[in-house]
């Protein structure tokens, strides 16, 4: 625990000076004025985002977590309850609680609807990924707006639709939201996954809580979540037998394979796992050929899958996508295990209930220690 609140106090000093250095105003930032001091909301975990709070208003600073020196945003909650104060530091003024937001991803259309806050979505992109029934319903209802996909929205949709705000995922290098900005609405940048620890994605949880007026919700819920989570993590951190885990398979001519630092190589970790990539310290997934994993990681005793398609893959399959499949002892040992994201919710779920996947893990590498939660099985053996 020392560590995570090392590491939050560090980027809290980072980030305090990098705004002040450098803040942008959109979206009705009144200058460079002062302002009364708030108190910061607690991030034990997440550490590319921090909140300063006051009794009218919030500031959310997002780092930019390409560039960790910068700010990849700020934003002032202002509770839609008052009026707007006179000063206000800089930055995109939200008014909250949102009421008519659009989400462009399921994973947050999922979360924002745990939050009992799914009356607030107003709008979404992608909508075939959707599969939260209180909001799809809506979609197929037309009550909640389909604007399109989320590379090239429907730009009259979003007009007529006249968000509050839209809730984005922001990518490195991705040359902005094109004419989206255009339309003077707030743009939240949900930079939540490029987190390097589970917990620290699902703790912003409390971020999204603010915005919708679900705080309570949010808090709650994340204490749940890292509480299970840090109980599994306890029941496999002192094992000895540290089996090696390969995930995925190759795309085209690249295998992207976890970083030390990402998401899942601490999944593997947390889980009592091995990760045979984890010298890399990178917080995201980088490419390597087949060849190249196939002599780091042909050892490996368990396989993890990831893949969409209309039936389960089988190994026979498996083995006709590449020469280099059945070469790794883990398909020998018939220790490959797939999760059909088309037939179940693995990436709406996991972000933001990361205990739901530790507990499965768990039971696959270490059999007895953990059992998974009812309802919220992804891997499962390849059959021939």
């Amino acid at each position: 625990m020392v560590t995570y609140l090392s590491r939050h106090t560090f980027f809290s000093a980072v980030l305090t000076a990098a705004a002040a250095l450098s803040l942008v105003s959109c979206g009705g930032g009144s200058g460079a004025v002062s302002h009364q001091k708030g108190e910061p909301l607690q991030f034990e975990f997440a550490r590319n985002i921090a909140i300063e709070e006051t009794d009218s208003f919030a500031v959310v600073r997002i780092r930019n977590p390409w560039d960790t020196l910068r700010t990849l945003h700020t934003y002032v909650l202002v509770p839609d309850s008052i009026e707007a104060p006179a000063s206000l530091p800089e930055g995109t003024i939200v008014r909250t609680p949102l009421k008519n937001a659009l989400v462009y991803s399921a994973v947050h259309v999922s979360l924002v609807s745990e939050l009992g806050a799914a009356q607030s979505i107003g709008g979404v992109c992608d909508s075939k990924y959707i599969h939260t029934p209180s909001v799809a319903s809506r979609i197929a209802d037309g009550s909640v707006t389909d604007c399109g996909v989320g590379t090239a929205p429907d730009l009259e949709r979003i007009m007529l639709l006249s968000p509050d705000a839209i809730m984005l995922s922001p990518f490195e290098n991705s040359g902005g939201y094109g004419k989206v900005v255009s339309l003077g609405i707030p743009v939240i940048e949900c930079a939540d996954y490029m987190e390097t620890s589970p917990l620290g994605r699902a703790e912003w949880m409390k971020f999204y809580g603010l915005l919708f007026g679900r705080r309570e919700e949010a808090d709650s819920m994340f204490s749940s979540s890292r509480e299970a989570y840090e109980r599994l993590m306890g029941l496999v951190a002192d094992v000895s037998d540290r089996p090696g885990i390969l995930v995925d398979r190759l795309y085209g001519a690249q295998w992207y394979v976890p970083g030390g630092h990402s998401t899942m190589g601490q999944f593997i970790v947390h889980a009592g796992g091995s990760n045979p990539f984890a010298s890399r310290p990178t917080a995201g997934s980088y490419p390597l050929s087949g060849e190249e994993v196939l002599m780091k990681a042909q050892d490996a005793d368990v396989w993890l899958i990831r893949y969409s398609q209309s039936a389960d893959m089988t190994l026979r399959q498996l083995e006709a996508d590449s020469p280099v499949y059945p070469k790794f002892e883990a398909f020998g040992k018939g220790a490959v295990y797939g999760c059909n994201t088309s037939s179940c919710y693995f990436y709406e779920e996991v972000p933001f209930h990361p205990q739901w996947l530790l507990a499965e893990l768990i039971s696959i590498i270490h059999p007895g220690k953990a059992e998974p939660y009812d309802g919220h099985t992804y891997f499962t053996p390849l059959k021939p």
